[in-house]
């Protein structure tokens, strides 16, 4: 079969060592992308020569040092605001997507919040979102004695926006949402949404933890308030994400954690704080990983967020198709490319999605299986879990491949073919 890949994937596959190991003495097919991506050479020498050759503790320092790792570090705070089309100033490096909405959430709930909220007030989601983005929203409303409301789903995966109007309505004060489910692989109509909260007043915060890595996306262009992504699912280590918003925001919203670094004056009779993004960042910042998240940035943008798009709708294609031959084997979430992911989540009757999820690595074959920290996602289609496969830039065709006709074996094995 021809390929029809955008860009040399065999080229990008070299920059990751782990693609060459065997697992159970198989090639490691790895489509669990979803949950956590592979880094390239290029973002491991990053980081390492940073820290051998510069690390120190960033800003007040006078030692050649430190001013090195400040510069590194605030070098890497550009780069990043670069990437999705924003300033730097308005870019907080957290230590993943989590953090920074519970940030925001903790913010909103404090005193001098721009965004009072109390009993009568509403805070709405959607029945996608990822635990991050749901848990505190709730513990939000429970802090605060608002209302927590949300639009429900379709039963082709999408979001139910017949009620739009009544979920959004006059007594909303924020709408988060994620742009691209983890576990059904919806992409979200963003301008739909942000200018429904437009309409009645209401902030937006945007969940992009599975868009940034997969697509250009401009937080400017999107008109979202608040934006949060993560650095471990696209090509980056674990322990770094980001908080973007809107400067004149971030400035208003108080402090999430106190200490050093985040404070402009400090008596012992109180304390005013620095300006956004510092007063985001206290104590000692994720410096180290903020560098590697930079040079992530700068493989993506070298291959192309377009061309990995491009790329990763082939992949879906052939999975998507390859599935829908499977007797006994169904997908959660729309059954086409359109308006979709790279995240595949589907379920093989009469065997357990851990029972799959073990057997396919048995033969290599690495996918993501349980809820997804979607729960409320599988009890409104009815299923206790499901197998994911994600693809990424350095999957191929016969990754895909490879991955139906495990699960033809895995029906074999179990009985279920």
């Amino acid at each position: 079969m021809t390929s029809t890949l955008a860009f040399d994937v065999e080229a990008v596959r070299k920059d990751f060592p782990v693609l060459a190991r065997e697992v159970h003495g198989k090639p490691l097919v790895y489509l669990d992308n979803a949950s956590s991506s592979h880094k390239p050479r290029q973002v491991l020498e990053a980081e390492r020569e940073f820290v051998e050759q510069h690390y120190s503790n960033v800003h007040r320092g006078v030692h050649t040092l430190s001013q090195e790792a400040t510069d590194a570090y605030e070098a890497a705070r550009s780069t990043v605001a670069r990437f999705i089309g924003a300033q730097h100033d308005d870019v907080v490096f957290t230590k993943n997507v989590t953090e920074a909405i519970n940030l925001v959430a903790y913010a909103l709930g404090n005193p001098g919040s721009p965004v009072p909220l109390g009993p009568g007030d509403e805070i709405a989601v959607t029945e996608m979102e990822h635990h991050s983005n749901l848990v505190p929203w709730q513990m939000l409303a429970e802090r605060t004695g608002a209302t927590l409301r949300w639009l429900g789903l379709t039963d082709e995966g999408r979001l139910d926006l017949t009620n739009l109007d009544q979920i959004v309505n006059e007594r909303t004060k924020l709408l988060a949402f994620t742009q691209v489910s983890n576990i059904l692989g919806t992409e979200n109509d963003v301008p739909a949404l942000v200018a429904r909260a437009k309409q009645v007043g209401a902030l937006t915060l945007v969940d992009g933890a599975q868009s940034v890595p997969h697509q250009p996306v401009d937080v400017a262009a999107l008109g979202v308030d608040l934006f949060a992504f993560t650095g471990h699912k696209m090509l980056a280590p674990s322990g770094v994400g980001v908080l973007w918003g809107r400067g004149e925001l971030l400035n208003a919203l108080p402090p999430f954690m106190g200490g050093g670094s985040m404070i402009e004056v400090v008596q012992m009779t109180g304390s005013t704080y620095a300006k956004a993004p510092e007063r985001f960042e206290a104590g000692t910042p994720v410096i180290s990983q903020a560098v590697a998240l930079a040079a992530a940035c700068d493989y993506l943008g070298a291959v192309g967020l377009d061309a990995i798009k491009a790329h990763e709708v082939v992949l879906t294609a052939r999975l998507l198709d390859g599935i829908r031959e499977l007797p006994g084997v169904s997908v959660l979430g729309p059954d086409s490319t359109e308006a979709r992911g790279s995240a595949v989540s589907f379920v093989v009757d009469g065997v357990h999605p851990h029972d799959v999820g073990q057997s396919l690595d048995d033969l290599g074959i690495a996918v993501r299986v349980g809820h997804h920290c979607a729960a409320p996602v599988c009890r409104r289609y009815g299923v206790p879990a499901t197998a994911r496969a994600s693809s990424y830039l350095y999957n191929t065709e016969a990754d895909i491949d490879a991955l139906l006709d495990g699960i033809v074996q895995v029906q074999r094995f179990w009985g279920a073919a």
